[in-house]
């Protein structure tokens, strides 16, 4: 279980870095905000396995605080470029 376990952070250790990799040099705003939805979600994968690993829930409310937060994020900066394409 400890290999698996170590297997895990490795690979979200490597996905929040790529992401933060992309959103330091992402060339265009959309690239940033993917890179950030991106590792908001690799957060939010972390905090779950942590759960599931640990055996509670204490952490389901800042889960729930972390997902509105993107969904609210991601909406509103896609009606910015949508109107920003308009003009």
């Amino acid at each position: 279980m400890n290999v698996l376990i170590g297997v895990a952070i490795v690979l979200f250790a490597a996905g929040a870095l790529a992401s933060l990799y992309r959103l330091i040099a992402g060339p265009t705003l959309l690239d940033r905000v993917v890179a950030s939805d991106v590792l908001l979600v690799t957060v939010m994968c972390g905090l779950g396995a942590e759960m599931a690993i640990n055996h509670h829930t204490t952490t389901l409310p800042l889960l729930l605080v972390l997902a509105a937060f993107a969904f609210i994020g991601s909406v509103s900066v896609a009606k910015f470029m949508g109107r920003k394409d308009d003009t």
